[in-house]
């Protein structure tokens, strides 16, 4: 919990100086635009957290929400589907997605990065040959109608995509921290050769964090389709698996896995929101963007080894000398199969 109050007196203090420099960032209309890319981005990223924890990485989320995207156009604009079956088939593909790589991960023993890599090659060709390389959009009018008012509009003055990601942190918060799953996401990501031994189906483990992921990023794509309103596969989705990775690690997740919070995680998708708007608002090139967001993961990798280091040192001077070393310290040390 000291990394999160840590985390969220930084966003105050941001906030605050922000505020003082250009007064524009707690006007309504801006708080509101920053709320629902809050919304939009802690989605995928609270899926990315998961995936992290486990000690793996999933780099295909963007070109998921190309792919997925604009094959939800084509079911809702030419296909003539309802909106509830085109929903629920997008979030299904990003939940077919995810099994894939949980697959390929678990089962086939690649490594997370190699798989997701190819993946976001793969989904990426595909969208861009699905449309021709065109750009698609929804049009006007249609039985979507609803579904569109929904992912664009608020409740209770608060943007949708907000409220649905609170709804869902409140549940992948009840799954990570309260259940016996979370619990085992956690042993996974710190020592997943232990896990094995204790009992741990760590394979399916392992694979249902990759689900979890593929399926809020199903959820996700259909939000970002509506708020870019059409989607142009060789770009849609560019680069949003790095806002991911840096929201998650900027919360605490530790790149080695076995560490993280959903409270941090969506911190860290506010705080990255929060500095994006300050290089608007402040009239730096809009360019810069990814260097302030590759700048911000670094700071946060740094951040993580050093307080590795540290927890090492207590850890050893806790540790009276010629004593026995834990058993997990040597369950730790011994090399992954």
């Amino acid at each position: 919990m000291r990394k999160e109050l840590g985390l969220a007196v930084l966003i105050l203090v941001i906030g605050c100086i922000v505020a003082l420099l250009q007064p524009r960032f707690i006007s309504a209309v801006n708080l509101f635009n920053m709320a629902n890319l809050v919304g939009l981005y802690g989605l995928f990223s609270i899926g990315q957290g998961l995936v992290i924890i486990t000690a793996g990485i999933e780099l295909s989320v963007g070109s998921m929400f190309a792919l997925i995207g604009v094959v939800f156009v084509d079911m809702v604009v030419n296909w003539g589907w309802s909106w509830p079956l085109a929903l629920a088939a997008a979030i299904a593909m990003g939940g077919v997605f995810g099994a894939i790589h949980g697959f390929l991960v678990a089962r086939v023993g690649i490594q997370p990065f190699v798989v997701t890599l190819c993946a976001l090659l793969i989904y990426r060709g595909v969208a861009r040959y699905y449309t021709d390389d065109a750009t698609v959009g929804f049009g006007y009018g249609g039985d979507f109608d609803t579904l569109a008012n929904f992912a664009t509009g608020r409740s209770f003055g608060m943007p949708n995509s907000f409220l649905t990601m609170v709804v869902v942190a409140l549940v992948m918060w009840v799954v990570l921290h309260r259940s016996v799953f979370g619990r085992y996401l956690f042993a996974v990501g710190k020592n997943e050769e232990a896990a094995r031994y204790s009992g741990i189906s760590t394979r399916a483990v392992i694979a249902s964090a990759y689900v979890i992921c593929g399926l809020l990023a199903g959820l996700a794509a259909v939000f970002l389709a509506f708020y870019t309103n059409s989607i142009q596969p060789s770009a849609h989705g560019n680069f949003y698996e790095l806002y991911a990775i840096a929201a998650a690690v900027l919360g605490g997740c530790s790149l080695r896995g076995g560490e993280g919070s959903i409270l941090g995680i969506l911190l860290g998708t506010v705080l990255l929101q929060v500095l994006q708007n300050l290089v608007n608002l402040l009239g730096i090139p809009s360019s810069l963007n990814f260097a302030v967001m590759g700048t911000v993961i670094l700071i946060g990798v740094l951040a993580d080894q050093h307080l590795q280091k540290l927890r090492a040192a207590r850890q050893a001077r806790a540790v009276p000398a010629g004593a026995e070393r834990p058993a997990q310290a040597v369950a730790g040390s011994s090399p992954k199969p």
